[in-house]
């Protein structure tokens, strides 16, 4: 498996769906409480950014504009994003 393919598969099976839960549960969070504090409101902007990032780079990768070494690197830096996130 290359490394573009590596990262299509994480980006559409593991990122993507957990940055929508998240940005789900916040929606939830407004919708049931009326409102948002403005940590909520900057982290709901981050995970929007950060959402819209991972789609951006599907466009690329269908559209053949990342090479193998952009798509190790950015495989990399999702890991330790990930592997952060876990500790």
């Amino acid at each position: 498996m290359t490394n573009i393919e590596k990262l299509k598969a994480l980006l559409e099976n593991e990122v993507i769906p957990d940055l929508e839960g998240v940005i789900d549960s916040i929606f939830q969070t407004i919708k049931e409480e009326g409102e948002v504090s403005l940590g909520e409101k900057e982290e709901l902007e981050e995970l929007q950014d950060m959402h819209r990032e991972c789609r951006d780079i599907l466009v690329e990768i269908e559209a053949n504009e990342i090479d193998e070494d952009e798509a190790k690197e950015l495989l990399e830096e999702l890991i330790d994003v990930i592997s952060g996130e876990e500790k």
